[in-house]
This record gives C-alpha cells, structure tokens and sequence, in this order.
C-alpha cells in the first residue's frame, strides 16, 4: 500500500513545486499573475469542448511515444530517442501510403501501420544492440540516432520521396483524402486516441501476465541473475526496444494519416521529446501513461490562449515543461524514503 502511495504522491508533489516555481516566473520575469495564467491554462486544455478535443488529439502521439521509452525501462534501460522512431515512421508511413495509394483504405492504413512500426522498431532496437553488443549507453545513443533520422527525413522529403508541387514547404507526395484516418464519431478527435489507448492496454496484460513481461522484469531487476536462470538477455533487449520504438513509428503513422496527409518536417515538433517525460510522470505504467499524456496534451493546448490573453510566448509552456522534467528526476530521490516504516524500540 505504501508503494502505490508514493507513485502517486511522488509525481503529485513534483507536479506542485512546477507550479510553483513556473508561478514565481510567471510573476517576477513577466509580469503576470500566476492564478490568471493557471486559469487560462485550465480553461485553454480542458475548459471546453473544443480545448478538450484539442488536448485529446494532442495526447495522442504522446501515449505511443511515452511507450518507447516507458517499455525499455522496464528492463532498466532509459531510450530517449523517441522523437527520431517518430519520424522515421512517419517517413515509412507515407512512402508505403504512396506505394499501395490505389489499395482500398483499410489495406493502405494497414500497409502504413506495417511500415512505420518496423522502421521504427528497427530504429530503437538499434540502440539496444548497441548497448548489449558493443557498450554504447543507450540513452546518448538512442538521442544522437534522433539527429540522425532528422537528417534522413530531411533528404528524403527534400530528396526521393518529395512531391514537386511542395515548393514553400518540401514534402513527400499525399497519401490521399480516402486514405486519412478518421474521425471518432460527434468529435474533431482522430482514431490515433483510441489506438493509443488499446496499445497501453495490450502493453499492460503483456507486461502483466506473460512470461515474456515477467522475464524482462526479471533482467530489469537483476541481469546477472536473470542470465544464470537461462534468460537470453541481448533477446529480451531487442524485443523491449524494437516494441517501443514499433510505438513510437506508429505514432509517425498517425500523425501522417490522421493529421498531415504527407511526410514533412511537421513531424518533429517534439511530441517524442514530451513523451519521455510523460514516460517518467506515469513511472513507465502502461494504464497511468494515458491519463499523464491527457495532462501533458492539455498543457501544450493552453500556449496558445496564454499568447493572445497575456502576450506569453506560446513556448511558455515548454518552459513548464521543462521544470517539471527537472523535478521529476529530482523527485527519484524521495522513493523508499516518505513514510517508512519507524523502527522497533
């Protein structure tokens, strides 16, 4: 009982001294009443039908990328390179859109879907054979391939795959109206939601009651001990990594079928960066993923209503975000520590 305390009062408290400090900025450096942006804030994520819709296609990408880095964790590794599995799906996504346009819709979504989540699980689990074959930390280079699938998006959508009529902003050809990802019906929120939701809830029952999710428990508890009980370990880092970097290629799927139509560099606007921390927020659980990604999405709707009402730049509340990153991390250090047990005398 004292365990599920502290993972929710833990993030709780890391989430109140943000406010805090982003408020006391807020009040000395711009001026601003810190209860009057809060109030925007609210009002700009959740006060309305509208900014709800908003904050729920927004929170989208999020769930899938947060599961990038949230399932390697899971065996003790820390994967920031989300934001480049993105892309490169996205990039996948829509060359196999282009490829199969004339395919009925189902069969063009799915090829896309294939298409982004190989890439994409490629791209991450590469940074695990690195770690489990040559040494190479995974975190530094899982974010130094994010430079580098950036790059490769640029030439592709400027290169190969670029439609000649993309003049002011190069990208590759359309995927096509008939083959974009609806709507969910009554609402502006495409169906990339409801996959992100069914995709936590399938990474939680696998976690949770196969033996392939208690084996990487087990070699993220103790690799040492998991190989003496026979544990494949360079296997089980593979499949942690290639399965959520296969979330976060989908996530570029998504964003290609459900929202752009093309590959472009729209794609990095930094949803997989914001899911690592969304990642950490939930403590890497696939159920509480969902509901930090709601909150994390409504945080990134309300910048814009802070510029029109009180002159912010919308980039404030990145800032916020920012600071709430820094005292997550920080607040790593107060598990096992609230409410201990008192000694016997």
């Amino acid at each position: 009982m004292t365990a599920v305390v502290e993972r929710i009062a833990v993030p709780t408290l890391a989430l109140l001294a943000s406010a805090v400090l982003f408020g006391l900025l807020l009040a000395i450096y711009a001026r601003v009443d810190p209860l009057e942006a809060f109030a925007l804030m609210y009002q700009g994520a959740f006060g309305t039908w509208f900014s709800w819709q908003n904050t729920l296609t927004r929170a989208a990408p999020l769930i899938l990328t947060a599961l990038c880095t949230a399932l390697p964790a899971r065996m003790g590794l820390i994967i920031i390179g989300n934001e480049g599995a993105l892309v490169m799906g996205g990039v996948a996504a829509a060359a196999a859109g282009v490829a199969v346009i004339d395919a009925p819709a189902p069969v063009v979504q799915l090829a896309m879907a294939v298409a982004a989540m190989i890439v994409g699980g490629l791209w991450i689990a590469l940074a695990g054979a690195l770690r489990q074959w040559r040494g190479v930390n995974e975190t530094i280079s899982s974010l130094l391939l994010t430079y580098i699938a950036i790059a490769l998006m640029n030439h592709f959508v400027e290169g190969p795959l670029r439609d000649p009529s993309s003049l002011n902003k190069p990208s590759t050809w359309p995927i096509g109206d008939q083959n974009m990802i609806g709507t969910i019906t009554g609402t502006d929120v495409h169906w990339g939601l409801v996959l992100g939701i069914v995709a936590c809830l399938i990474v939680y029952v696998w976690m949770r009651f196969t033996t392939w999710g208690f084996a990487l428990q087990v070699i993220g508890g103790n690799p040492k001990t998991a190989r003496m009980m026979g544990l494949d370990v360079g296997r089980y880092v593979l499949l942690a990594c290639g399965a959520g970097g296969a979330m976060a290629g989908l996530a570029g799927m998504v964003e290609v079928a459900a929202i752009h139509g093309r590959a472009n560099a729209s794609l990095a606007v930094g949803y997989g960066y914001s899911g690592i921390l969304v990642s950490f927020l939930a403590r890497h659980h696939p159920l509480a993923i969902v509901p930090v990604s709601i909150l994390l999405g409504g945080i990134g709707a309300s910048g814009g209503l802070l510029q029109r009402r009180l002159d912010l730049p919308d980039a404030a509340v990145v800032v916020l975000q920012g600071i709430l990153f820094v005292a997550i991390l920080a607040s790593e250090t107060l598990y096992g520590r609230l409410w201990k047990p008192k000694e016997a005398a």
